[in-house]
């Protein structure tokens, strides 16, 4: 059984230049960057001879500046003769004057640090600046007193003064500005340095001197103050002001959060602010190398997801013998090889749309229609204000103490004829507020575009990579949603509704914000059109799926990956896949001793079903039974799903699949019963279409009507260009095809398994074999049927025909499970072998595990009835 979704493959980033000998990649200088598949082995690339590990690179870089420091101070401090000193002389007395007399300090400083934290390389380039500020600095206050040494008097004295380096940054200033301010200007160039090197923001400074001073005197405070390298790891990207430090020996965890929102608004006052000023957003994410060890180098799920508390397992396992081999080797994900620096998409790259409008003429008229008909119909009632949203305005209406809120809904049809709009949708009352609202479509709609809604307030409060933006609401504020909150979501809606927007929208939103290690995806598209833009982009993890066959085996085989991911949770204990990632980030996540196995964090994993009602009618059994296990147990995994439909029935979406898909997002639908079976109430019949939804995330009591954000195919062209420009695919090979390979079908079966599969069932469980019982319930001819008829006679399932009689049923309905096996071609004896092997009382073995005794050997539960019998049993 595979155990974690595999990696991306390996990249050479656009600002990575290594161009070791082995790669063969071609030119490094190509924006595309090639790139080369990693195994599952962490150290393929050293038993072949092709490039060394990166802690290698490190150890060589550390020990090469060891001996560069060795060859300056024998010539700088203790004077040894020769040509080979003097030409050291020069070129560090030349450069950098009396100030080379520290420069072995700083090499051996530099040394020690590279081979001490090779996962560190991430804040090498802030280091390097630091210096860079401090060196020139220091050289230049040199040169100043000195008194201004030039190169045409000799180079002896620019030597024995601040060098070259002191000459160039000096002489300028002070010839312009005067020794007076020269010499200030260069004091805070060094302290500014030296704070970029110590990763210490100024607010910071007295709360670093302070544990600095606690650290020296042996004064431990009750408060935890920050760690004087916190800077390289997640200090500076907390955001967090230094009065907010956590407190020693509390844990972090994801079941903290009392409420969770599964969506995220911005009001209009901060919708209009985020359109005109534009924050900048940190594109580049270096993902170093976690190399097998504990994972101290894997990439952060998200910058701020979690605290770095929340690594601290919630129990301790008990000491487990040495892990023997499995039987089946356990799948690995591949990791990035060395250093990859992956850029995600520009904002620049989706436009930004109009300003958004508060008032227009076409409200004052409407204000004045609604007053005419309460004046006319004797209704005591007013309009108080009106909030304009981008499709819809909402108008607040107040009734008067002794007026009864039905007398306002009733008006319905005339308020709709007095403003000659046939879409009017009355809320009576507005969520949170003493008034009944009145939306009517506006006559100038607006167009809410994708790019500012990612780039609104609310998309910036939180760093997470699953959220998505989903548009504005009727006030005029920006709607996001974290697609790992809701934790999954149903999208439906007649044709030319806005779903397929939606779904554009949405993964757009992820190739914004997520790279590849944090979150994969599976499209399933039966359609063959819409999603074909997305094929070849690194987030996923098969190709597109177009097939409803292969559909139905890629959600089983994400129910093995469920499987698999909470194996891992149960036996190093952990309740949620963000705690166990944090937890292999901090090297708190180790193999078992005596497994090869290497531990890496798990990426999200969201499966997007692009028209569910065409997997229903191939397999619907089977779909809705892998919806059902996932839908069910795979939140804490970090698998997610979103099922899209245009034709909502309850045929396509069961009762099953509602129970267990809280977050819906209803676009226009065609009929009053379409929009109960999507909101359990009515509203998206009246909706007018092109974007206009209903939303109803995990926790809310009423639906937000919202317009959904709008991507052109341009824009999408662009995104996924950029990304597949930073990193190729590398496909999981079992993810269209089940586990263990498929035994060999009976030739007179044919293409008719899953029919004769579903036959099967229906006579066993009713015990009942008639041939016209099956045309009418599996909607198939007599011929059919009749075929179907004497397959199953030919497994011994039922007797031989008696005329019109029924036939007989050889088969007890609890022998049903190895009747169905016999059918597929499998050991008839598999079940009964499982159920022996269990023995009695053992009720774990046959829910967990790939194989075990609840599936059919291939770690998914065989159809609809013969799993309910199972587990019942």
């Amino acid at each position: 059984m595979a155990h974690a979704v595999g990696g991306a493959a390996r990249a050479v980033g656009p600002r990575d230049q290594d161009t070791t000998p082995g790669d063969g990649e071609g030119d490094v200088g190509k924006a595309s960057r090639a790139t080369t598949a990693k195994g599952t082995s962490g150290d393929t690339a050293s038993k072949t001879g092709g490039a060394p590990e990166p802690d290698h690179r490190a150890d060589g870089v550390g020990f090469f500046l060891l001996a560069l420091a060795v060859v300056v101070a024998a010539r700088e401090w203790w004077g040894i003769d020769g040509a080979f000193g003097d030409g050291v002389h020069a070129v560090v007395a030349g450069t950098l004057g009396v100030a080379g007399v520290a420069l072995p300090v700083l090499l051996l400083w530099i040394a020690l640090r590279v081979m001490r934290h090779p996962e560190r390389a991430r804040a090498n380039g802030r280091v390097t600046i630091g210096l860079g500020f401090v060196v020139v600095s220091v050289c230049s206050l040199v040169h100043i007193s000195a008194g201004l040494p030039s190169p045409t008097d000799g180079f002896g004295p620019v030597q024995d003064a601040g060098g070259v380096i002191g000459y160039l940054f000096a002489t300028p200033v002070v010839t312009g500005l005067t020794e007076w301010f020269a010499v200030p200007l260069y004091v805070l160039a060094a302290f500014f340095g030296l704070l970029i090197v110590t990763a210490t923001p100024v607010h910071r400074i007295p709360g670093r001197l302070l544990g600095v001073y606690d650290r020296l005197t042996g004064n431990h405070r009750p408060g935890d103050t920050d760690d004087a390298g916190a800077g390289d790891a997640t200090a500076s990207s907390t955001g967090q002001s230094g009065r907010r430090r956590k407190r020693k020996g509390v844990r972090g965890y994801v079941g903290d959060e009392a409420f969770e929102k599964a969506a995220y608004l911005a009001s209009a006052d901060e919708a209009s602010g985020s359109a005109s000023g534009r924050a900048d957003k940190l594109t580049t994410q270096r993902i170093p190398t976690g190399e097998g060890k504990g994972g101290t180098g894997a990439p952060a799920i998200g910058p701020g997801l979690l605290d770095e508390g929340s690594a601290t397992p919630r129990k301790k396992s008990a000491p487990k013998p040495p892990a023997t081999p499995d039987p089946m080797p356990r799948g690995e994900q591949p990791m990035f090889d060395g250093d990859t620096v992956y850029l995600l998409p520009e904002e620049s790259l989706l436009v930004e749309g109009p300003p958004h409008k508060t008032r227009s003429a076409a409200n004052d008229r409407v204000v004045e229609s609604l007053t005419g008909v309460f004046e006319q119909f004797g209704v005591d009632a007013q309009v108080t204000g009106f909030t304009r949203g981008p499709t819809v305005t909402r108008y607040e209406v107040e009734v008067g103490p002794k007026t009864k809120v039905e007398r306002i809904t009733s008006l319905s049809n005339n308020i709709a004829y007095a403003v000659a709009s046939a879409d009017v949708r009355i809320l009576s009352p507005i969520p949170g507020k003493s008034a009944i609202g009145i939306e009517i479509p506006n006559a100038d709609r607006e167009t809410v575009v994708l790019g500012d809604v990612l780039r609104s307030s609310a998309a910036r409060r939180t760093e997470h990579p699953m959220v998505m933006g989903v548009g504005k609401d009727v006030e005029g504020g920006y709607v996001v949603a974290n697609l790992a909150k809701m934790p999954h979501i149903l999208v439906a809606g007649a044709t030319g509704a806005g779903k397929s927007s939606f779904i554009n929208s949405m993964i757009t939103s992820v190739l914004m914000r997520a790279t590849p290690e944090q979150v994969r995806l599976v499209l399933v598209d039966p359609k063959r059109v819409e999603l074909t833009i997305y094929e070849g982009i690194p987030h996923l993890i098969t190709p597109i799926i177009t097939s409803p066959k292969k559909a139905a085996e890629a959600l089983e085989w994400v129910v093995r990956e469920m499987d698999s991911r909470y194996d891992d949770l149960a036996e190093f204990g952990y309740k949620h896949i963000d705690d166990f990632n944090a937890a292999v980030r901090a090297g708190k996540v180790k193999p078992l001793p005596g497994s090869e196995r290497k531990i890496a964090p798990y990426p999200y994993l969201l499966v997007v079903v692009d028209e569910l009602a065409d997997l229903m009618m191939v397999a619907p059994r089977d779909v809705e039974a892998s919806i059902q296990r996932i839908t069910q147990l795979a939140r804490a995994a970090g698998i997610h799903l979103v099922l899209a439909t245009q034709r909502p029935s309850v045929d396509v979406v069961t009762g099953l699949i509602k129970a267990n898909v809280p977050s819906r997002l209803a676009f226009a639908t065609s009929s009053l019963a379409d929009s109960r079976v999507v909101l359990d109430q009515p509203g998206a019949e009246k909706l007018i279409g092109q974007g206009d939804a209903l939303f109803l995330p995990m926790g809310s009591a009423k639906p937000m009507r919202v317009q959904g954000a709008w991507v052109t195919e341009s824009e999408v062209e662009a995104v996924t260009e950029h990304v597949k420009a930073q990193l190729k695919p590398v496909y999981r090979e079992d993810v269209a095809a089940p586990a263990a390979a498929k035994k060999q079908i009976d030739e007179d079966i044919g293409d008719d398994l899953d029919l004769l599969l579903q036959a099967a069932e229906l006579v066993v469980t009713t015990q009942f074999g008639s041939t016209s019982m099956l045309q009418r319930k599996l909607r198939v001819g007599f011929a059919k049927a009749g075929r179907l008829m004497d397959l199953l006679e030919s497994r011994e399932i039922v007797g031989p025909s008696e005329g019109s009689k029924a036939r007989d049923v050889l088969v007890a309905a609890d022998d049903l499970p190895a009747a169905l096996a016999l059918i597929r071609g499998e050991s008839t004896g598999l079940y009964d072998q499982d159920e022996a092997d269990d023995g009695p009382g053992d009720e774990d073995a046959a829910g967990t595990g790939s194989g075990g005794g609840g599936t059919d050997g291939e770690g998914r539960y065989p159809s609809g009835v013969a799993m309910a019998e199972r587990e019942t049993r």
